[in-house]
C-alpha cells in the first residue's frame, strides 16, 4: 500500500513521509516535519515544528504534536519533538516541542499508550512502554521511564522523575519524584505504599528479585531506614552482588535526597546546558 494523504489534509511539501502513511481528512503537516512508515494520522491532526516521528505510529483525532511550548521565555528557536516508533496516541493528545533549556528536545520513545487528553510539556522525555491514562498532566522538563504507569488525571511537576516500573494511581499531585518499581498512591501528597508487583511481573522482573525489592520496600519505605545501611545489609545478604534493579533503587533515592523538594534535577535545574538525568533516562533516548 503506497502513502495516501486526503485532498481535504494540508501537507507543506517540504514535509517528508515515508511508505505506507496515511494521512486522513482536515490533518495540518508543517515543513520541517518527518513522518516514517506506516504511520496513521486518522483526522485532525496537526504535527508542526522541527518534528520527527518513527514508525507505525497512530494518531486519533485532535493530536497536536511540536507546536510551540508554553514558555514565557520561547523566542521562536528551532527546538525540536522527537517520537519513537509504535506509539498510539489517543483523542486529544498534546505533545509540546521544547524551550531552548537543557538540550532542546522533547523526546518521547517507542510502544507508548497516552490516553485521551494526556499532555507531555516542552522538554520533557517520556521512554518506552509508558502508559500515560486520560488527563495526565506532565509538566516542563518532566522525567518518565520506562515501563510506567501513571493512572487518570494525576499531575506531574515540573523537573520530577517518574521512575522505572513505578506506578501512580488515579488523581495524584505528583510534587516528588516516584522511585522505580514503587506504587504510589493519595491525592495530596501520594505516599510510596508497596511495589509494582503486577508490573514487575508482567516485565519479566523474576521472583527472586521481586522479593529482594519488598524487602528494600519495607526497609526504606516503612522503617526509613539509610540508604547506606539497607545497601550493606543486601551486600551481606547477597555476598556482593546486587541486581540491577536494587542498585537502580538505591541510585534514584540517592539522587533524590540529594536534590531539592523531593526532585533530584532541582539541583541542576538552573544550570548552563545541565541535562539532570536519573538513572535510566538513557533508554528513552535509545528508544527515539
Amino acid at each position: 500500500m503506497s502513502t495516501q494523504v486526503s485532498r481535504l489534509a494540508d501537507v507543506h511539501p517540504r514535509a517528508e513521509l515515508g511508505n505506507d502513511v496515511i494521512v486522513g481528512p482536515f490533518c495540518c503537516i508543517g515543513p520541517d516535519v518527518k513522518i516514517g512508515d506506516g504511520t496513521i494520522l486518522q483526522s485532525h491532526v496537526v504535527i508542526q515544528g522541527h518534528t520527527t516521528i518513527g514508525e507505525r505510529n497512530r494518531f486519533f483525532p485532535h493530536v497536536s504534536i511540536g507546536t510551540e511550548p508554553q514558555d514565557l521565555g520561547y523566542k521562536d528557536a528551532p527546538t525540536r519533538t522527537e517520537v519513537g516508533d509504535d506509539n498510539l496516541f489517543r483523542e486529544s493528545v498534546t505533545i509540546h516541542r521544547a524551550s531552548e533549556k537543557e538540550d532542546g528536545v522533547t523526546r518521547v520513545g517507542s510502544h507508548n499508550f497516552f490516553m485521551v487528553n494526556a499532555h507531555v510539556a516542552h522538554n520533557c522525555r517520556v521512554g518506552s512502554k509508558i502508559v500515560l491514562a486520560n488527563n495526565v498532566l506532565l509538566g516542563g522538563h518532566a522525567h518518565v521511564q520506562d515501563g510506567a504507569v501513571i493512572s487518570g488525571g494525576c499531575a506531574v511537576h515540573q523537573f520530577a522523575t517518574i521512575g522505572t516500573l513505578a506506578f501512580m494511581a488515579g488523581m495524584a499531585r505528583v510534587t516528588m519524584d516516584i522511585p522505580p518499581y514503587m506504587m504510589a498512591t493519595g491525592c495530596a501528597n501520594p505516599e510510596i505504599k508497596t511495589i509494582n508487583l503486577v508490573g514487575m511481573l508482567r516485565n519479566g522482573i523474576s521472583s527472586s528479585t521481586v522479593t529482594l525489592l519488598k524487602k528494600a520496600h519495607r526497609l526504606l519505605f516503612r522503617q526509613t531506614k539509610q540508604i547506606d545501611v539497607v545497601e550493606e545489609m543486601f551486600l551481606q545478604e547477597l555476598d556482593g552482588i546486587i541486581p540491577i534493579e536494587i542498585s537502580n533503587l538505591f541510585r534514584f533515592l540517592r539522587l533524590q535526597r540529594a536534590g531539592k523538594m523531593g526532585r533530584a534535577r532541582e539541583a541542576v535545574r538552573n544550570q548552563p546546558g545541565s541535562q539532570g538525568e536519573q538513572p535510566g533516562d538513557a533508554s528513552a533516548r535509545r528508544a527515539a
